[in-house]
């Protein structure tokens, strides 16, 4: 192989930089088509809700990120949300039943706000274990047991209601769960909480996934799962992680709309899934995977929010909006596909350069 056909030109490393920054191009391009065609997208207020839409999104994505990255997929946390909203709003309401017919009798076990939450979020912890035991214990494949999953939880968020809304979730003085309503409609600063929860968590998955051994471990899983065994790498242990992660995320997205909202209802995040899998991915992390960054998925998540809030103000059409969704996620597959083989050949060019 000759100097000249090993050497990579400008053109390509070039456009392998675009192909790398294509979230945030993405980013401003969409944020400038609906600053100019949108009317009122720029008001303050309207900037505050979409940080909020967005907020919901990227806690899913987190969690699929990291799902992704090992190779995965986690087809339930949508339903994983609506059944956590159905939780929280039944124990709001009703608590737990103790049994032994005393709920007839007016007895019942009553929960404070941050207990709610605790339980809400074992919810998504479990759900995720669930995921995390099929695919690994079970060799079931990560389509097929989060697909199975997926309805196992719509259908149990139906049962607990026999599909009727929780209503009215405004607590109770006497049970300490009064500020129920503040975990998704409450401030710090002038910042919604859920803003500042998502900070947090974003914060801490960047910082595990890039400067904690288990972080190493999701990325070695995902780049080569059989040498990652060999190298001593507990493959299950990473992977059942990684699904209770997600769930985890799922549920604290479903105990925020059931916040904001003061209800409940069994059909809570239909789809939300398709939304977390598209800012994934549109951030860069990869469907083989081994490659993914938080950091990605972020501004991935805003652009799907700015794209979902902007066609909403344009008056587009709800089922257009879903086929404009659609095409978003091929499109950023293709492109991801293309920037991993660009990627080959400048490496494979560089390597041979150096060997001169």
């Amino acid at each position: 192989m000759s100097l000249a056909m090993t050497r990579p030109n400008g053109g390509q490393t070039a456009l392998l930089t675009l192909l790398r920054a294509r979230t945030f191009v993405a980013l401003i391009l969409v944020f400038g088509f609906f600053a100019v065609q949108a009317p009122n997208f720029l008001t303050p207020e309207n900037m505050v809700i979409i940080t909020k839409h967005v907020a919901l999104n990227a806690f899913l994505a987190i969690g699929m990120t990291f799902v992704i990255i090992t190779g995965g997929i986690d087809l339930s946390v949508g339903s994983t949300v609506g059944l956590s909203a159905m939780v929280a709003g039944g124990l709001v309401l009703y608590g737990i039943d103790p049994g032994f017919g005393l709920m007839d009798l007016g007895w019942s076990i009553q929960f404070n706000t941050l207990e709610i939450a605790g339980l809400t979020c074992l919810v998504g912890i479990f759900i995720g274990a669930v995921n995390g035991w099929l695919i690994t214990r079970a060799g079931v494949a990560p389509f097929i047991a989060t697909l199975g999953t997926m309805y196992i939880a719509r259908g149990a968020a139906l049962l607990s209601s026999e599909g009727r809304t929780f209503p009215n979730l405004s607590g109770n003085v006497d049970y300490g769960s009064q500020s129920f309503a503040w975990i998704g409609s409450g401030a710090i600063l002038g910042v919604p909480f859920p803003i500042w929860a998502l900070a947090v968590v974003a914060a801490l998955a960047a910082y595990a996934s890039r400067r904690t051994t288990l972080g190493r471990y999701i990325y070695a899983v995902g780049g080569n799962e059989r040498g990652a065994a060999l190298s001593g790498v507990r493959v299950n242990r990473v992977k059942m992680a990684v699904y209770v992660f997600s769930g985890l995320c799922a549920s604290i997205v479903g105990l925020i709309i059931a916040s904001q909202l003061q209800a409940s209802h069994p059909a809570t995040g239909e789809s939300f899934e398709m939304n977390a899998i598209a800012a994934a991915v549109l951030g860069g992390t990869s469907m083989s995977g081994g490659r993914g960054r938080v950091g990605g998925t972020l501004i991935g998540a805003f652009v799907i929010g700015i794209l979902s809030d902007g066609l909403i103000m344009m008056g587009v059409s709800a089922f257009w909006q879903t086929v404009i969704k659609g095409v978003v996620i091929i499109a950023a597959v293709v492109v991801d596909q293309a920037q991993s083989r660009l990627q080959a050949r400048v490496a494979l060019a560089q390597e041979a350069q150096a060997g001169r």
